[in-house]
């Protein structure tokens, strides 16, 4: 087995500025909000782990049973579409679990030689690394730890052969419409002509299934959504009354998302010493934590192909509530 390899390119100290940088951005503007990633601590990560585990979260199970059923006939369609596929990139890897499936289904058609996951955790990333080492001993493994709305240029080139991309989980949905169009003008740019991207998306449903889905009767997400709050806390000096917040999920019908907010119960002050702010809520004020898109074919297409993907091939489970997108850099 050959020793996995990890470059850094995201250190703790770029983590604590991204933060600062956020909040003050955040918190200032009207409505106020805060980007989903600072959810993922230790405890957010498990909460996280336990959504995905609830009868009413679909989308990963859904994702997970489509690439089961799948991941054969994609690795046949890259095959046929005469790419040699050595290298298989990972953004927001994360544990990589599903993307097991994959690995299977490419180490099978004989071409892939190497895994590099992306991650802004160093700690998750160390260990998903170390398990694919172990399962696969022939593959070599390759760790970024960066972001991937940052770093997408210092991934590593193929080994003679071209690259697959994976962007699994539905997490393009996190990216507001303009975030989303430049994470993937930039993807493009980065990618030679053949080179591959398998998108894993949510698609729009009944919104009786959606909703459920990010406000669960067990109150898990409720306590992940407060989660930002102890990060805060902790991190920035804040003393936000954590307890004080409801959560709450409203499907928005206009940009097709699931929104995930925090409202205050009641009015109050919260001072972040660390950012050099005080931020007041009104009694019923809702800051946004989360969007999660929901796409239709015909839109996600179009947002690819004027991105520069092409030659686009869908799978979809029996309910249509999930699709596997796979696209070539044109």
């Amino acid at each position: 087995m050959t020793a996995p390899v990890l470059e850094i390119h995201l250190s703790d100290s770029d983590a604590a500025d991204a933060l600062h940088r956020d909040v003050r951005i955040g918190l200032s503007a009207d409505p106020k909000w805060l980007p989903p990633k600072w959810f993922y601590d230790a405890r957010g990560s498990e909460l996280f782990e336990q959504i995905t585990m609830l009868p009413e979260y679909y989308p990963t199970r859904t994702e997970r049973e489509l690439l089961r059923r799948s991941a054969e006939e994609i690795a046949d369609r890259i095959v046929v579409q005469g790419a040699v596929v050595d290298t298989l990139v990972e953004l927001g890897s994360g544990s990589s679990e599903k993307t097991r499936l994959l690995l299977d289904a490419l180490i099978a058609n004989g071409s892939l030689r190497r895994f590099v996951p992306l991650d802004v955790s160093e700690s998750a990333l160390r260990g998903a690394m170390v398990a694919v080492a172990r399962e696969y001993p022939g593959l070599a493994v390759h760790g970024v730890v960066g972001d991937f709305t940052q770093h997408l240029e210092l991934l590593p080139a193929g080994q003679g052969g071209r690259r697959l991309v994976a962007f699994l989980g539905g997490t393009i949905g996190n990216l507001l419409p303009a975030e989303r169009a430049g994470f993937v003008t930039a993807l493009r740019a980065v990618l030679d002509p053949g080179e591959l991207l398998l998108l894993g998306a949510g698609l729009v449903t009944d919104p009786a299934v959606m909703v459920p889905a990010y406000d669960d009767g067990a109150g898990v997400t409720a306590e992940f959504n407060r989660n930002v709050l102890r990060v805060l806390n902790r991190e920035l000096g804040a003393d936000f009354e954590v307890d004080v917040f409801d959560h709450v999920a409203v499907w928005d019908a206009t940009h097709e998302w699931i929104e995930m907010r925090l409202r205050a119960r009641r009015a109050m002050t919260v001072r972040l010493p660390r950012v050099g702010m005080t931020v007041h809520y009104a009694e019923g004020e809702e800051m946004r934590t989360e969007v999660s898109g929901k796409f239709r074919r015909e839109g996600l297409g179009a947002e690819l192909a004027d991105a520069g993907f092409a030659d686009h091939a869908w799978w979809t489970d029996p309910d249509d509530r999930f699709a596997l997108v796979l696209a070539a850099a044109a």
